[in-house]
């Protein structure tokens, strides 16, 4: 809809703005960004090199004869090839119409800041389908607070036995399953602890050794199964680079105008390091 809709009205000085999802899944402590200073432009790769590892063998003095063995090294690239932009413009006259114009462009950038942040999230969410397989509990009926507790505990034996480090777990569940946690006496809520800002990153408590996260971009993978998503930060690799943001007055109009261009990629380089669980709300 174009702003000459509402002319000639005076558009209110307080902008009424959509509600936001809280982004989880790229944040800080969900991935690692350890390749992020390496890339510059679209198309750009980080080879990653992973060591094997070396064996262990029994040593007998005076008998054993030590042949140092070769390691092999094995690459994985982390491709810059997600490019998304946004470009949009206010007409002057709209903005004259308006009591609050001059917030109209910082309230339209700050959204399409936000939505290139919410692109980012759902596309490192879709990757924890690929968890390596000893790491994915298939789909379970979650409809109890104890059995959304139980089953927490079982991502944490899977990490466990993968021998990813209890430092730093994550569990990144949606709202419904936060709401069963939230009844069970055991789960931590944070909302009321001093100095506790709702939403950082997602983060709402603590269970089963995991900082729970809650969002609405945990995959729905069919009906009502969600994928509910755990791990550490070194399972994840992404890397971004804001390329572009330009403001500029185009010539075939008397308007105001901004784009940008966000270049991004992420990679799940340890698939031991996440594990999942398909919980079902029925």
């Amino acid at each position: 809809m174009s702003f000459k809709n509402f002319i000639p009205a005076i558009w209110a000085a307080a902008i009424l703005e959509p509600l936001e999802k809280a982004l989880v899944f790229a944040a800080p402590d969900a991935v690692n960004r350890d390749y992020e200073g390496e890339i510059a432009q679209a198309g750009d790769r980080v080879v990653i090199n992973t060591i094997s590892d070396p064996t262990i063998a029994p040593y007998t003095p005076n008998s054993t004869v030590i042949t140092p063995e070769e390691l092999t090294s094995a690459d994985q690239e982390l491709i810059i090839d997600q490019s998304p932009y946004f470009a949009f413009k206010v007409d002057d006259v709209d903005k004259r119409q308006s009591a609050g114009g001059g917030r109209i462009l910082t309230t339209a950038l700050r959204r399409a800041a936000y939505k290139l942040r919410d692109e980012v999230d759902q596309y490192v969410a879709a990757l924890y389908a690929g968890a390596q397989a000893d790491n994915q509990i298939s789909t379970t009926s979650i409809n109890t607070p104890t059995l959304a507790l139980q089953y927490l505990s079982e991502l944490g034996v899977k990490l466990d036995e993968a021998n990813v480090p209890s430092e730093g777990r994550f569990v990144i569940v949606p709202p419904w399953y936060h709401g069963l946690l939230r009844r069970d006496s055991a789960f931590t809520d944070l909302a009321g602890a001093p100095g506790y800002q709702a939403l950082i990153n997602g983060l709402v408590g603590r269970a089963e050794g995991f900082n729970v996260k809650v969002s609405n971009n945990v995959d729905l993978v069919t009906g009502d199964d969600y994928r509910v998503c755990a791990g550490v930060d070194m399972g994840i690799s992404y890397a971004q680079q804001m390329s572009e943001v330009e403001a500029y007055r185009p010539e075939s109009s008397f308007s105001d105008a901004v784009k940008g261009l966000l270049l991004y990629g992420a990679k799940l380089i340890r698939p031991d390091c996440v594990a999942t669980l398909i919980a079902s709300k029925t």
